[in-house]
């Protein structure tokens, strides 16, 4: 597996958008389409603007081929540590089984400790059993139970 990392860049965003969608769940959940619905555009504008955000792609050949969102939260628990909050861990199809999933977050990992960051955490859709036995493999531990609302 050879793969560089860098920010997402706008031009990225359809390809983005198609890798969130490849996969059963992601199908259900996100629009792939020409043009991208305004919502994803602001979504990006916004995590781009905000410098404790960032969505990193790695990219093979001038292809992107893996994507993560990576926030980096203060917090007062912990001694007002800082927190990284893991979300949208996509590889694609043709790439996966490499070790690239498990470089994208390594690479993740390092950027939270550049930024201070104290503690990791991730959510995984209990429907994705293997991507739990992934992160188990990478020292992440399954120690609270996650919830979420939605509100729409």
């Amino acid at each position: 597996m050879s793969a560089s990392f860098r920010e997402a860049r706008r031009e990225d965003l359809p390809r983005l958008v198609a890798l969130l969608a490849d996969d059963p769940l992601g199908a259900g959940r996100e629009l792939v389409a020409d043009p991208l619905p305004a919502a994803y555009l602001e979504a990006f504008d916004e995590i781009d603007g905000d410098p404790n955000e960032l969505q990193l792609v790695a990219e093979r050949d001038g292809v992107v081929v893996g994507t993560l969102q990576l926030s980096v939260l203060p917090s007062l628990t912990r001694g007002g540590a800082r927190r990284a909050q893991i979300e949208g861990v996509r590889v694609a199809r043709e790439a996966r089984g490499e070790g690239l999933g498990r470089a994208l977050i390594e690479e993740a990992l390092r950027l939270a400790r550049e930024r201070g960051c104290r503690l990791v955490q991730l959510t995984t859709d209990k429907q994705r059993p293997e991507a739990l036995r992934f992160y188990e493999s990478l020292g992440f531990s399954a120690s609270h139970e996650g919830m979420k609302l939605a509100l729409d």
